[in-house]
């Protein structure tokens, strides 16, 4: 368990979420200031967060004063971070330390719950956290089916494939499994897309931190294969909503299409008949 302390039968696991959220973005430049939607995109992130029955706190880790200016107008807690860390791991990893030495805590888990994930559902963190009362568990992360196979062929969809017992074999951007050309049709496994959320006990967090980075992790550019190319494991749970990760202007404005559905009035009123 890394030297963290197994807990007494029966006792509530104590969890924080940290939601790292950088200014700088390549594909779509400083996204989690986009507010078309009436709130920003990591504001979508926290308040989903906050559903979640079992967390004690829920905090944003950024390196921006600007992003930090931003969530303190909308009420979000919010941490300033390095703008040096490699990956949104080591931002939550030092935002987390800064609670600790504040005197928040003590935490059984922590949470890196990315902020551009604004579909995020906080019902699906609860049972995440809850994989942690089983001591094995040192990581744990989300995945959802992932129906259609040409998003399967986007590089920007991570895919998983998992063992029998649920831990992760391998995550890639390239469509796995793949499908030998000897199979039967119908006789490939169902893809699954990668939900980015993390769940770590403290000291894998530091643990994860501390190693360097692994050759699939600079090739397929996915943090989460430092730990794999390790020998470590990664339980991965089943989600029964997914949450896509905003990555291109285009999966903004397709976020910004839903949000407006889901905002949109339903109108189920029956006719009534004229009397005759």
């Amino acid at each position: 368990m890394s030297g963290d302390q197994a807990l007494p039968r029966g006792a509530r696991l104590r969890a924080l979420a940290v939601v790292p959220a950088r200014l700088g973005s390549t594909r779509l430049p400083r996204k989690m200031l986009l507010r078309d939607s009436g709130q920003y995109l990591f504001e979508h992130t926290v308040r989903g967060v906050r559903r979640a029955r079992t967390l004690e706190l829920v905090v944003l880790a950024t390196d921006s004063e600007e992003i930090q200016r931003a969530a303190r107008e909308v009420g979000v807690e919010a941490v300033l971070t390095s703008p040096t860390h490699t990956s949104g791991t080591d931002r939550v990893c030092e935002a987390f330390e800064q609670l600790l030495a504040r005197g928040a805590g003590p935490f059984d888990v922590v949470l890196n719950v990315q902020g551009d994930e604004p579909e995020i559902r906080g019902e699906a963190l609860d049972p995440l956290i809850a994989a942690f009362a089983a001591p094995e568990v040192e990581l744990a992360t989300l995945c959802t089916p992932l129906p259609d196979a040409r998003e399967a062929l986007d590089t920007s969809v991570v895919k998983v494939v998992r063992d029998r017992n649920g831990d992760a074999l391998y995550f890639s951007r390239a469509p796995i499994p793949g499908l030998a050309p000897t199979a039967r049709e119908g006789t490939s496994a169902p893809f699954q897309r990668h939900i980015g959320v993390y769940a770590f006990r403290p000291a894998a967090l530091r643990e994860f931190c501390a190693l360097p980075r692994g050759a699939y992790e600079v090739r397929e550019s996915l943090e989460q294969l430092r730990w794999l190319e390790a020998g470590r494991k990664i339980r991965v749970l089943e989600a029964s909503e997914g949450s896509v990760g905003i990555d291109t202007p285009e999966h903004y404005a397709q976020f910004l299409a839903r949000e407006r559905a889901r905002a949109a009035p339903q109108t189920n009123i029956t006719p009534v008949r004229s009397q005759a």
